[in-house]
């Protein structure tokens, strides 16, 4: 079995659980490659550095590694996806950040993951990805995301509107301070924080979603992933903010722009004891009102 582990390594109290989790591995034997980031940032005993292989870039990352290990929050698992691409290398992610909805394997249960790998008694949950398509070069060989693409205006200009297309035909135009393009997956992140709806992983969706909008009828909307959401862009400033998860490019408002579902999937390790539901429960805290 070969592992490798990413980490943005941002946190000083990584060192231990990563130190941990590198001897857990070794211990069954099992083959590991790390992010070459990590052996800067972090002190590694010196048996543990003289066995593990090193890797930089998605290109160094081999597609037939069983599993990569995200070490972080969820910011970090997005990270990870754009390394895996289209390698459907799947992808375990541990909790060492804040809330961790798709980290949500905690620090204290590495041992428990670990004896899954080994025994390969996990579940794979395959999500779905968006595609940007533009008339110019945006995001390089990664225009796809996990859980949304974001149009919005830049820092305090006015308003944009934004003219929304399904497969080529009118659906609205969005007065308001930008829009929201999100997969199921994403519909817990910043969908949610707009008072978008929370879709079930599973359901083939994307969700629009305006952010601020000027009109009070205007709300949330879910449509299936097979359409082309495209988009034409006006407003008083010639440049907006495009967004894939959490990179960012600045872009002219004559861009063509159209999201479609992209045609890989990510696969995600989910402990037989996890559920959507559960996970829910948990980070939504759902259920423990203390009048109940």
């Amino acid at each position: 079995m070969k592992v490798a582990i990413y980490s943005r390594g941002l946190d000083e109290t990584l060192e231990k659980p990563l130190v941990y989790l590198l001897q857990e591995l070794l211990k069954h034997n099992i083959k590991v490659v790390v992010y070459r980031q990590l052996l800067q940032l972090y002190h590694l005993p010196d048996e543990i550095k003289n066995v593990i292989e090193i890797f930089s870039t998605d290109e160094q990352l081999d597609a037939n590694t069983d599993c990569l290990i995200s070490l972080g929050g969820d910011g970090t698992m997005l990270d990870a996806v754009a390394l895996v691409r289209e390698k459907v290398i799947p992808i375990l992610g541990v909790n060492i950040g804040r809330l961790g909805f798709l980290a949500n394997i905690n620090r204290d249960e590495l041992q428990v993951a670990v004896d899954a790998l080994v025994n390969r008694t996990y579940i794979i949950d395959k999500r779905t990805l968006l595609h940007l398509d533009a008339n110019t070069n945006l995001f390089g060989d990664a225009p796809f995301a996990l859980n949304e693409f974001a149009i919005h205006k830049r820092d305090t200009s006015p308003m944009i509107k934004i003219h929304t297309y399904l497969n080529g035909e009118f659906l609205n135009t969005f007065w308001a301070d930008g829009l929201l393009v999100s997969t199921p997956t994403g519909s817990t992140g910043y969908n949610m924080s707009c008072n978008g709806p929370i879709v079930f992983p599973d359901v083939s969706s994307f969700i629009i979603t305006p952010l601020a909008p000027h009109n009070l009828n205007v709300r949330s909307i879910v449509v299936s992933d097979n359409n082309i959401i495209s988009f034409e862009i006006e407003g008083r400033t010639d440049q907006f903010i495009c967004s894939l998860d959490a990179r960012r490019e600045i872009v002219n408002k004559g861009i063509q722009l159209a999201i479609k579902k992209e045609n890989f999937s990510v696969n995600l390790i989910r402990l037989n004891e996890g559920s959507f539901l559960s996970t829910l429960r948990n980070k939504l805290t759902w259920g423990m009102d203390k009048r109940n």
